[in-house]
């Protein structure tokens, strides 16, 4: 049998991109293609290295040469990525900027956000972490940088701040540059200029993704960063609990209105249920069940996960150590699945948009 180029690209355009409802050769994402007698190998660019479809869409390629041509042929696949991104984030470098909010305080959006940027950066993402809560900066104790000071640098005769790295990650916090025993009693407008700042003035370099941990509520920072800066899709943390949902769906109006615009990725809920460590398989639901499912349902947005309520995630951020970190298999596992989700659903508003640009074009 003599194979060809155009018999493997015909095979292949039977394979279709299950989130992007395209086939892989319509969407470029079959590239070298090598062949040598009846040994063929070939890449899939996939839009992230989260992708949670990799073996499902790995199989079918497979499947679609053994059918399409014949179940002698050879094949070997090199699944890689490159990710998508819309053609102008604001931010030279940044390919998706990830804001992740909440309707109120006291849910554990700053843990989602750093698990968040942690678990991207475990699949192979380059990511930075932007702690954009002035009134509570969590970034400093939560990664153990507590007096911690970035170094500044001149580029172009311009003064660029060089954001401090930890756990393969790249951060950056108003903690980092107030001090963390007073109160920061700043204006609107210095509040905005402030954070904008962490943005532009950074040397944030080549990022997949830059998650921003935006305050409780919808203020002054939220309007500065949706306002100033193409965000590619907003997460929302809430609680399983009315009120904790009530103040939810403020936070996921705010994202929709016309002045801001903002695709709402998901809905996470965290605290969703208490696990003791002896018995793994229990689920005891303290605070209700089922809210952070409404919502998603009640916006029409996907429900990105669950997150249990574990000790160890308050003692891994208090010890500087987020918890997505540890061997602790239902945490690590939960915050994987949520980074693969959150990834997935920037793909698709990407592929989406008018000014989306082609995933191998980039």
């Amino acid at each position: 049998m003599q194979l060809n180029k155009e018999q493997v690209l015909q095979a292949l355009s039977n394979v279709e991109e299950p989130d992007l409802k395209k086939d892989l050769v319509t969407l470029n994402m079959i590239q070298d293609i090598h062949i040598e007698g009846n040994k063929l190998s070939f890449s899939v660019i996939l839009t992230t290295p989260a992708c949670p479809l990799k073996g499902l869409i790995e199989n079918a390629c497979r499947n679609a040469i053994s059918h399409f041509i014949s179940p002698d042929v050879e094949v070997s696949i090199n699944m890689t990525s490159r990710v998508t991104t819309q053609k102008n984030t604001g931010v030279p470098g940044v390919k998706n900027i990830i804001a992740v909010a909440s309707g109120k305080g006291g849910v554990g959006k700053s843990t989602v956000a750093a698990n968040l940027a942690l678990g991207l950066a475990a699949t192979g993402a380059s990511v930075g972490l932007i702690d954009a809560d002035i009134y509570g900066p969590s970034v400093p104790i939560m990664f153990g940088l507590e007096g911690a000071r970035p170094q500044a640098s001149q580029v172009n005769g311009k003064t660029r701040i060089e954001p401090i790295e930890k756990y393969g990650i790249k951060l950056l916090s108003i903690g980092f540059f107030t001090d963390p025993n007073q109160p920061v009693p700043w204006r609107g407008p210095m509040v905005s200029t402030a954070v904008k700042q962490l943005f532009n003035d950074a040397d944030w370099g080549e990022l997949d993704y830059l998650v921003v941990d935006l305050p409780p509520g919808t203020g002054d920072i939220h309007i500065t960063v949706t306002q100033s800066f193409p965000i590619a899709g907003a997460v929302v943390v809430t609680t399983p609990q009315d009120v904790a949902l009530a103040d939810a769906k403020k936070g996921v109006g705010m994202f929709m209105m016309d002045a801001i615009n903002v695709p709402v990725l998901g809905v996470i809920e965290n605290m969703s249920y208490f696990t003791p460590a002896e018995l793994p398989e229990n689920k005891y639901y303290i605070f209700g069940q089922g809210g952070g499912l409404k919502l998603a349902q009640m916006i029409d947005a996907p429900f990105l996960g669950e997150i249990p309520l574990v000790k160890s995630i308050s003692e891994s951020g208090d010890a500087g150590k987020p918890v997505v970190l540890s061997e602790d298999g239902i945490m690590n596992k939960a915050f994987m699945h949520i980074a693969e989700r959150v990834a997935q659903q920037v793909s698709i508003f990407n592929a989406k948009a008018p000014d989306g640009v082609n995933v191998v074009n980039h």
